[in-house]
């Protein structure tokens, strides 16, 4: 696959999707898709369906056309997934890819073994807004499609720090900023700017925080008792994480959250020693080697103990090797 223009032949009617929980680089390039067809292919009627956003993307042209439920039924020419990884991480058009005409998943993460028609994945990217402006032609990137992809790029490479980042990443970034993209406001609202709760509720978290194997790795869990005393929701604890990560000594980190009274969202982040997208996948997650998630069912205690012995036996057989 060489152009967007290609992937598009003949198709009239286009759903474009990404997964659930969408984060920077899911709504970055899902947008970006979105402005660029309403920019060049006006012919082409083009719906894009994606779950609840956090308002610091409130910057991209055309959210309020996102849809937040499917339509039963409807068949479409062409399904566009971007950053899915699997089947079962569609969002809300996941009925889509059993009855749109042509399927294509677009994505960059190594756990990705193909789940539509055609498969366009390079794991070595950054990120998907990374492998998508490579499909794009250069005089049809709007200030709009720019800002969504450098977006994309700089939510999936933690504003150029994560070992994903490359000289490629630098310099599609660079050309991206000389659009004219307001590249400072989008990194300070994504990754800078918290609301009062959404600092207090970090803040406790940390504070209650395990350092465990012998400092080696740190835990935290937010419970739906937490999530009510402080108003937050899902979207509120983008960035506690990665803060846990940043521990001195740590390699790697484990954050919890309750998705309902029996599951949790695991996010696991490495600091390069271990490949969390392996303990990601033998969960039934996905991800890459520096940061992955998969959602499991139990006690939070119970959780962290299964996530821990896996991080183990890799730090382990690191320690081995050396």
């Amino acid at each position: 696959m060489n152009s967007i223009e290609e992937i598009l032949e003949g198709a009239e009617s286009i759903a474009i999707a990404g997964h659930v929980n969408p984060d920077g680089d899911c709504i970055g390039s899902c947008m970006a898709m979105y402005l660029y067809l309403k920019a060049n292919d006006p012919n082409i009627k083009a719906d894009v369906y994606l779950g609840d956003m956090r308002p610091v993307f409130g910057h991209l042209d055309g959210l309020e056309t996102v849809r937040k439920t499917a339509e039963s039924g409807k068949i479409y020419d062409l399904l566009l997934l971007f950053d899915v990884s699997s089947e079962d991480r569609i969002g809300i058009a996941g009925e889509y890819l059993q009855t749109a005409k042509k399927t294509v998943c677009i994505d960059h993460h190594i756990t990705n073994h193909g789940l539509a028609e055609i498969n366009h994945v390079v794991p070595k990217a950054s990120s998907t807004c990374e492998v998508l402006f490579e499909l794009m032609e250069r005089e049809k990137i709007t200030v709009p499609v720019a800002t969504a992809l450098y977006t994309g790029i700089v939510h999936d490479s933690g504003v150029f720090q994560y070992t994903n980042t490359s000289g490629k990443t630098m310099r599609i970034a660079g050309w991206l900023m000389d659009q004219g993209i307001p590249f400072t406001r989008i990194i300070e609202d994504s990754f800078y700017k918290k609301s009062y709760d959404q600092n207090r509720i970090m803040g406790q978290t940390l504070m209650k925080s395990q350092l465990l194997l012998d400092g080696k790795c740190i835990a935290g869990v937010v419970t739906k008792k937490d999530m009510k005393q402080y108003g937050a929701a899902p979207q509120d604890l983008d960035g506690v994480v990665n803060q846990l990560r940043l521990t001195e000594g740590v390699e790697a980190a484990v954050f919890l959250y309750a998705v309902d009274p029996e599951h949790y969202k695991v996010s696991l982040r490495s600091n390069g020693v271990v490949d969390v997208s392996r303990i990601a996948a033998s969960f039934e997650g996905g991800g890459h080697r520096m940061a992955a998630g998969c959602t499991l069912a139990g006690e939070p205690e119970e959780i962290i103990e299964k996530v821990v012995t896996c991080i183990r036996r890799q730090l382990k057989a690191e320690k081995k090797k050396r």
